[in-house]
């Protein structure tokens, strides 16, 4: 969409949020910023505190500890914002001044997690009429809740890993581990329905350390999710568009640590490694792509995800996670995929905003 004769659009960038992925959030928005051709966009920043409120932010100065992903902050700041559903000129109101900020021509969403792409924001963007760029929300709420996204893809007949739901309320003989182990085997992945980022995950081999960390993951969520750990590599694949999507090549993740975990993921990068493409055959790369085409399709996703998979020694492709708002961090993968497909950074930045304003058309 070009801009409005000598006019440009005005996008919103909104980072931070109340999610355990607030640090993960300010990182992707570094990157965003930077893409945003300035030629062609004005831009809105507008960051969401840990407590919720939503602050209107100074590009020059928004920012503390930008390049240390361990303690990057929002600057502080009052200059708060009210949202007014029904306003003619701007729903976005600056609290400071009592003026509408510019009217919004699209929004790009980096809030990872919980309130984030969990359909939260999502439909508050719908409400206000400002189209976004990201999954709708139905899709985003679907996606977030790893329990859901199992039980819509075994209906499209998605592979995926072997797992049971435990609930907040289930009894002790539910929460058996020789029922779990029995069913699963050995070992297990638990983790919480509801979260990314490895956030509240734990690997058990034996029956040590199981109660702890079904407590922890139910520190995060209401509901959790046991899974058969699949001895396998980890194989990424980045999808983008809406009706027709397209698939980049596949990636690797090789990592050090017993799994990718939060802090290998953002904090050291030095554990893992990312390999793209991926070496595995042209045959198995176009199946897995054409696994992930059909996923996406089933959720209802659009503009963007990441889909992760297992590809175990036997050749068997089993989809793990599905993400709709992927990434952007300097160690990203969803990035980094299409940079290897063709799309650098800025012209990946450009087609996500034009999908955001093509909505289901494209």
């Amino acid at each position: 969409m070009e801009s409005r004769g000598n006019e440009k659009l005005q996008v919103a960038v909104l980072f931070g949020g109340q999610s355990t992925e607030h640090a993960v959030s300010l990182c992707s928005s570094i990157n965003i910023i930077r893409a945003i051709d300035r030629q062609k966009y004005d831009l809105t920043l507008i960051g969401i505190s840990k407590e919720g409120r939503w602050i209107l932010c100074d590009e020059q100065d928004y920012l503390r500890n930008s390049d240390d992903p361990a303690i990057i902050s929002l600057a502080p700041s009052r200059r708060y914002l009210a949202v007014v559903p029904g306003q003619q000129l701007s729903p976005l109101i600056d609290l400071v001044s009592g003026m509408p900020l510019p009217l919004i021509d699209v929004a790009f969403s980096v809030l990872h997690g919980a309130s984030g792409e969990d359909g939260s924001v999502q439909g508050v963007l719908r409400v206000l009429n400002i189209p976004y760029a990201g999954s709708d929300v139905m899709s985003s709420a679907v996606c977030m809740d790893k329990d859901m996204t199992k039980r819509v893809l075994h209906t499209a007949r998605i592979p995926m890993t072997p797992s049971m739901t435990l609930y907040h309320s289930d009894t002790v003989v539910t929460r058996s581990f020789d029922a779990i182990s029995g069913k699963l085997g050995l070992p297990l992945f638990i983790k919480p329905a509801s979260q990314g980022s490895s956030v509240g995950v734990s690997k058990i081999t034996s029956q040590a350390g199981f109660d702890a960390a079904v407590e922890l993951a139910f520190q995060y969520d209401t509901k959790i999710l046991v899974e058969k750990a699949i001895i396998g590599r980890e194989i990424e694949v980045a999808v983008l568009g809406n009706n027709a999507p397209k698939l980049s090549v596949c990636g690797e993740i090789l990592t050090h640590d017993e799994f990718y975990t939060y802090h290998t993921k953002y904090l050291k990068a030095a554990h893992s490694r990312l390999e793209i493409p991926a070496k595995i055959e042209a045959s198995v790369s176009t199946a897995i792509r054409e696994i992930a085409r059909h996923a996406y399709l089933a959720l209802g996703c659009r503009v963007m995800a990441r889909m992760d998979f297992f590809l175990t020694q036997q050749g068997q492709i089993l989809l793990n996670e599905v993400n709709t708002l992927p990434g952007f961090t300097s160690m990203s993968m969803y990035p980094k995929l299409w940079e290897a497909s063709g799309l650098d950074y800025p012209a990946l930045v450009e087609r996500l905003i034009t999908l955001a304003l093509a909505g289901k058309k494209t």
